[in-house]
């Protein structure tokens, strides 16, 4: 899982550059005030054009293991079953294993 990259205001003045360089690279930002969230930086790019910020936001979110997916569903504003279409449609992966975590299920299966 990807921490988001956390910013203060007062790093903005001399990380400025590092903010938009995240955003070029499809990551999501947190920017604080005090200690405290006050602003979300979510990348301008095609995913967002295309299917809007609620569910570019729940895309990013889940790729980077932040959200569930039950939670990235319902961040979208989609049930399960339609947001699982949409990561199919967006070529994001609906479940993330491990190898090991991914042999045990075969295992399991059996």
């Amino acid at each position: 899982m990807d921490p988001l990259e956390v910013f203060t205001v007062r790093d903005l003045r001399q990380r400025s550059g590092d903010l938009l360089r995240d955003a070029e690279e499809g990551k999501l930002s947190v920017i604080t005030k005090h200690g405290r969230p006050a602003i979300l930086a979510v990348p301008f790019d095609e995913r967002l054009l295309s299917h809007g910020i609620q569910r570019a936001l729940a895309l990013d979110l889940l790729e980077s293991g932040q959200v569930t997916l039950a939670q990235g569903a319902r961040l979208a504003g989609l049930s399960l079953e339609a947001f699982i279409e949409l990561l199919g449609q967006t070529g994001v992966a609906a479940v993330s294993y491990s190898p090991e975590d991914l042999e045990d299920e075969i295992e399991a299966a059996r």
